[in-house]
């Protein structure tokens, strides 16, 4: 078993949004980034994996067990980082040990005590004076407690500042050092993933657009540039998240098919943020 973490077909749909057909896996050994803009469908599938909500249809296998019928088996070794703690705030950090310890068979009370100190985070102060990033940290510590062998982690970013956030991406490049490991990481601040992320699956309105290897899809697609009217109306429906300004243009377009395009028109390299808003923009102009 090759895979940590596999999703094929899932389906889940409500009235005004349905999650199509999902599916993707990740290896053992690996990060994933899981991409979308707001409302795409991440959180869902995320709340889906933890059986926070039911599938319509579709399998989803943890360490090679379907994650219903094995819930209390796969749950115990999967750490789960969201934007926010659902702890409650009046307790301290011991307080919050003595808590939630006991659901926990493999719990080390001594690796709580070391991360807490490696985080420098003070077992009697309460999770109410804890900055967001020393949040971010304490639900590290409590995913590595438990002995976690995959991390889910939604959104776990969003507001730390670049300091807190590089601390953040040294823990789990450390993590994953471990190759029977996995990390699912679902954020909107691309540059985290350019920087640890081996594959990327992005979503788009409840449907997979992309799963695979990171590099290869920046690979895939180029920044093109060019003056006004240099493209017809046939190469400018070639071009995603097409945008017309004062001198010229500017898009994204797949590497494949540059040799359609007028050779007036230049190129560079695209990041992963440039792929996530270009594709929401979709072929439309946008002045």
């Amino acid at each position: 078993m090759n895979n940590i973490l596999e999703l094929s077909g899932v389906n889940k749909k409500f009235d005004s949004f349905s999650l199509n057909n999902i599916s993707f896996a990740l290896p053992k050994g690996f990060i994933m980034g899981f991409i979308g803009h707001n409302g795409a469908g991440k959180t869902t599938t995320i709340k889906l994996i933890l059986d926070m909500l039911k599938r319509d249809s579709g399998l989803i296998n943890i360490f090679g067990k379907d994650n219903l019928k094995y819930k209390n088996e796969v749950m115990e070794r999967i750490g789960v980082v969201m934007d926010s703690t659902f702890y409650v705030e009046e307790w301290n950090l011991a307080d919050l040990e003595s808590s939630i310890s006991p659901f926990y068979k493999n719990w080390n009370t001594n690796k709580y005590n070391d991360l807490l100190n490696d985080f420098y985070l003070d077992r009697n102060k309460k999770i109410k004076e804890l900055s967001r990033g020393m949040k971010v940290k304490l639900m590290i510590a409590v995913a590595l407690s438990h002995g976690a062998d995959l991390l889910i982690l939604d959104e776990p970013t969003s507001g730390l500042d670049a300091v807190s956030r590089n601390e953040l991406m040294d823990i789990l490049s450390d993590f994953i050092t471990d190759e029977n490991k996995g990390i699912l990481f679902s954020t909107h601040i691309t540059a985290d993933l350019e920087r640890v992320a081996d594959f990327i699956t992005f979503i788009n309105n409840g449907n997979i657009i992309y799963s695979g290897s990171k590099d290869i899809l920046l690979e895939k697609y180029v920044i093109v540039k060019g003056g006004r009217g240099a493209l017809d109306s046939n190469q400018r429906e070639l071009i995603i998240g097409y945008r017309e300004h004062s001198v010229g243009f500017d898009g994204l377009v797949e590497r494949s098919l540059l040799n359609t395009l007028p050779e007036s028109v230049i190129y560079e390299p695209c990041n992963l943020d440039d792929i996530l808003v270009r594709t929401n923009m979709g072929g439309k102009s946008h002045e």
